[in-house]
């Protein structure tokens, strides 16, 4: 798969191709069903599938201050796009300037004349050109003018499992409901929607040492991009997967238990994310990690003595091997 940062790298000699387009953070169920019409349409035409997102995300341009909790990176959406069989992976850089363009102009600066758009597949609700005044109607009238086709795709709905083991009523697929989730620490209700566990990705940094030190628990110590989704203070049961500097391998996955939050028992102030990993004595300093959260165990409690604090934390890791199926 080919990965663009903006149209300046599209080679010479490009022909015709299907676009989808979107912010796609996520790449949950519903992008997933979409992503996979384009990728058909592509086939079907012989002609290469381009996935256009944006960076940054288009609310932090047009409202400074106000970007989402990001579910993926770029670099993970562009894994989980390559897996679902698009061939270009393209970043369009989202600015101001872009934000003012009148959605007529981006259909035929961007779609027409550089891409040369056989058919764009959009969602129902996608909107586009200055504020938002570009739909799905003057999308389909633009494409008759030009000479493209558009296919929108409903929005896609299910039931998802929550962490109690019920079932929810049916929700429409979204980024906006999975972050909630989120902050809510629901991750089984999230991974439900996604499609797979919720994965915080960072570099492990040097943290207070307390872990292992005092309580016998040395931790990685994650330190996340801005604006990542990380739940709701408590500890949960997840997937450690970390690949050595200089590896090119897929990496190594092991069982970890993650604490989120304060340290109230403390009495910390910085709210941190803390994986004991189990099994492994290893120093994971300096090595860019991904967390999967599975489930959460418990929330974030302060406890009167560190004997206390000890006692529930290998109670933690019993339960992480439960969830998990790894034995001790």
């Amino acid at each position: 798969m080919q990965r663009w940062r903006g149209l300046e790298q599209l080679p010479g000699g490009w022909g015709r191709c299907v676009v989808t387009i979107g912010v796609f953070d996520g790449i949950h169920q519903g992008h997933q069903q979409l992503i996979a019409h384009a990728v058909r349409a592509a086939r079907e035409r012989g002609v290469p599938c381009v996935l256009m997102t944006f960076d940054p995300h288009p609310a932090e341009v047009v409202r400074p201050g106000s970007h989402p909790a990001q579910l993926t990176t770029l670099r993970r959406r562009a894994e989980l796009a390559e897996e679902l069989g698009v061939d270009v992976f393209c970043v369009l850089p989202f600015t101001a300037e872009l934000s003012r363009m009148p959605a007529d102009e981006f259909v035929h600066e961007l779609l027409v004349e550089r891409l040369h758009a056989a058919v764009v597949v959009v969602g129902e609700n996608f909107t586009f050109g200055h504020r938002a005044a570009g739909n799905i109607s003057i999308l389909a009238g633009l494409g008759e003018r030009f000479g493209f086709e558009v296919a929108s795709d409903r929005l896609l709905s299910g039931r998802t499992e929550r962490a109690d083991g019920s079932a929810e009523a049916p929700v429409t697929f979204s980024s906006t409901y999975i972050r909630s989730c989120i902050d809510a620490g629901d991750v089984v209700a999230a991974a439900s929607a996604l499609g797979r566990y919720h994965r915080l990705e960072g570099i492990v940094v040097r943290g207070a040492g307390r872990g292992g030190s005092e309580l016998g628990f040395p931790t990685a110590n994650l330190s996340s991009p801005a604006y990542s989704a990380v739940p709701a203070d408590g500890v949960y049961a997840c997937w450690f997967t970390h690949r050595r500097r200089g590896s090119t391998g897929p990496g190594e996955t092991l069982a970890a238990a993650v604490s989120v939050g304060s340290n109230p028992t403390f009495s910390g102030t910085e709210r941190t994310v803390e994986a004991y990993v189990l099994d492994v004595d290893a120093d994971f300093y300096g090595e860019h990690v991904a967390l999967d959260f599975v489930r959460r165990l418990r929330g974030m409690e302060r406890y009167d003595s560190v004997e206390a604090l000890v006692a529930q934390m290998n109670q933690d890791v019993l339960d992480t091997r439960d969830i998990l199926g790894v034995r001790g």
